[in-house]
């Protein structure tokens, strides 16, 4: 089936294929063309041109936009989706006066998340991912990542992996899967965990296909530099590239050794110095910013602006989880990057689009308006354009969805 879409006010991020990260000066360019139209053929973005030399193929559906916005849907390559009940007792613990490292010596945090979540069944855990997910496209997510980590049992975090995977099989945009076993340490022997996870966990992991991708919280009270190492070493003999958890709090060598082992990403880096900026530099080593983290929990933003400004690609993404970014909408992932990060919106926009479909090595297919690319597109309200994404933050901007060229409802 081919369908057509006809007066587009502005068609953005239209991008030729195979371009490479967007780095530095080049984050604040958006190609867009203007009065346009969008053709789709098999799912895929087959053609598109301007409204002055369009001739309509017979038939082929017409969809008349009326003079509407269309994007490329967001890419959100960090979430914590899957998960049994929200901690919303935490967030009136915050409101109080707590911090995170309080409330989680408090019985909260991520155990909290995984006592709740050993105790739910695989098909309640799915379904309530699922309305989840529903509702994260709906928002203009056209493709994720999701992590484990609120098992810390072998079943448990096998359990966790087998729902993303029936989420894959039911949900029809790009879904990668984090391995994060460790993400705490449920018990106060972290020896025999460790053991558990490099040597039961990983080998059923790869024995099931169950990942893409190992994480690692490498924080003071999480994980140590050297524990990291012994995890991304161990993944690596089950073919899982690391995307890490790094200086949310603490700068104590995480980002050194995340690229020593070829890293993906290092995500959050709330705190970052000099030195690990020039580290990041002369590495492949994509920044991720978690916004909606920094923002609820009340800590500094990742410094984007710094970043940027020293040549460096940045990603931004969701961090969507029930107890530090119960919030999976990028729109106001883009409104934080900008008012608290100093981002221009369009290089907002390139770090939730472009620049995000890297981090899930999904470029290829996603990410932005280029022929032969998955037709995952949003179509805005009337009178919006791409200032309005960052600027009217906790608005709706967004009018319709359409994955692989379908209006998803």
């Amino acid at each position: 089936m081919t369908k057509t879409f006809i007066n587009i006010n502005q068609l953005v991020q239209v991008r030729e294929p195979e371009q490479n990260i967007l780095r530095g000066a080049m984050m604040a360019d958006v190609p867009t063309m203007e009065n346009a139209w969008l053709t789709v053929e098999d799912g895929l973005i087959h053609n598109y041109g301007s409204m002055e030399n369009f001739q309509p193929e017979e038939g082929t559906e017409i969809v008349d936009l009326k003079g509407r916005m269309v994007t490329p849907t967001f890419v959100d390559s960090h979430t914590h989706l899957v998960f049994a009940e929200d901690r919303d007792e935490e967030f009136v613990m915050k409101i109080k006066g707590m911090d995170y490292q309080s409330i989680a010596e408090a019985g909260g945090g991520i155990l909290n998340s995984a006592r709740k979540l050993q105790q739910t069944d695989i098909n309640t855990l799915t379904e309530r991912a699922a309305q989840r997910l529903k509702e994260a496209i709906a928002a203009g997510t056209g493709a994720i990542e999701i992590k484990s980590g609120y098992g810390l049992t072998m079943e448990s975090e096998i359990k966790m992996l087998q729902v993303i995977s029936q989420l894959s099989e039911q949900f029809p945009i790009p879904i990668k899967a984090t391995f994060l076993g460790a993400h705490a340490f449920p018990t106060a022997d972290h020896e025999k965990y460790m053991n558990t996870m490099i040597q039961e966990m990983l080998p059923e992991i790869y024995s099931q296909q169950l990942a893409d991708y190992i994480d690692c919280f490498c924080e003071d009270g999480y994980y140590s530099v050297q524990q990291m190492e012994r995890i991304l070493e161990a993944g690596e003999k089950f073919d899982l590239k690391p995307k890490v958890h790094v200086n949310q709090f603490n700068s104590i060598g995480g980002i050194e050794k995340a690229i020593e082992y070829g890293a993906l990403s290092v995500d959050h880096l709330e705190v970052l110095t000099d030195d690990e900026i020039n580290l990041l530099k002369d590495s492949d080593t994509i920044p991720v910013a978690l916004p909606g983290c920094s923002f609820f929990i009340r800590i500094p933003y990742t410094p984007g602006r710094k970043i940027i400004d020293n040549g460096l690609p940045l990603v931004i993404a969701s961090d969507f989880n029930p107890g530090s970014a119960p919030s999976f909408n990028l729109s106001l992932a883009n409104s934080l990057a900008a008012v608290h990060m100093g981002l221009l919106p369009e290089e907002a926009f390139n770090a939730t689009t472009f620049n995000a479909a890297f981090a899930l090595e999904l470029e290829a297919e996603t990410g932005s308006i280029t022929k032969g690319k998955r037709a995952n597109f949003i179509v805005a309200k009337a009178g919006k354009n791409l200032n309005s994404i960052s600027y009217n933050f906790g608005v709706d901007w967004i009018d319709s969805v359409f994955i692989n060229g379908e209006k998803y409802e």
